[in-house]
Formats: C-alpha cells, structure tokens, sequence
C-alpha cells in the first residue's frame, strides 16, 4: 500500500503539521521574506511549503518535516535562481542542484538578517530582469 500524499491547503494546516521548532523558524523566515519583498510578488503553497514568485520563481522555504524536502533536520530557505545572485559573501550553500543555492537553519539565532534581506533584495531585482526580457 502506498504512502498517503499530504497536500496542505493552507499555512495553518502545515503549521499544524510541523514541529513547534520549524513553525518558529518558517515564520519568522517567511515575515523577513515578506517585509523585504514589500509588496512585491506573491506567496503561495507549492511543494507544500511556502513559496514566492514574481514574473517567475523567486524564493521558498522548506521545512525538514515536509515530505521531499531533502533536509534531515531545520528549515531550508531556497533561491530558485541562486546560481544568478551575486552572493559575493558566499552566504548562501551551492549543492547538488545547479540553480537552487540555499541556507539550512536551525535556529532563528543563525538567521543572519541583513545577508538575507540582500539576498532577497538581490533576487527581486533578477526577477524584475525576467519581466523586462518577456516584454522584448
């Protein structure tokens, strides 16, 4: 018999879901995304997890108790275009995939949150690019 598929239909069910620890973690780390962003984008569940996009993908942040999340233990926080920032302080890990560059915490006291606003900041302007090319 097959393993059920879990599918959240909002926050509160993948809340819900994960440990007390992680709930801390992805919220904290999705309130720096969204005041960063400052209305730019929009967020959504996709994968199960909270993910953000503007004209394409910008960044998500994935929990290790999420089915597929590929973390044994904290809260992945993922550049879907990493491998296109700048990273100059070399903030961010560049692991097996070759455009996803990420942080795994474990902690809120880890979250460092001037590299990561940069970082975002960094990925909204790449993603305003995407626009500009699509209009050519």
């Amino acid at each position: 018999m097959a393993k059920e598929q879990i599918k959240f239909r909002s926050l509160l069910e993948l809340f819900e879901f994960l440990p007390r620890d992680e709930v801390l973690l992805t919220d904290v780390l999705r309130e720096i995304t969204i005041a960063t962003l400052n209305g730019y984008g929009k967020e959504k569940l996709s994968y199960n997890v909270p993910f953000f996009y503007g004209t394409k993908s910008i960044c998500l942040i994935f929990p290790a108790s999420v089915p597929r999340s590929g973390v044994k233990n904290g809260v992945l926080f993922g550049f879907w275009y990493g491998n296109r920032l700048k990273d100059k302080n070399n903030y961010l890990t560049h692991g097996t995939n070759k455009q996803i560059f990420y942080k795994i915490y474990q902690s809120v006291d880890e979250i460092d949150i001037s590299a990561l606003t940069g970082l975002i900041n960094e990925a909204v302007e790449l993603d305003k690019s995407f626009r500009i090319k699509s209009k050519q």
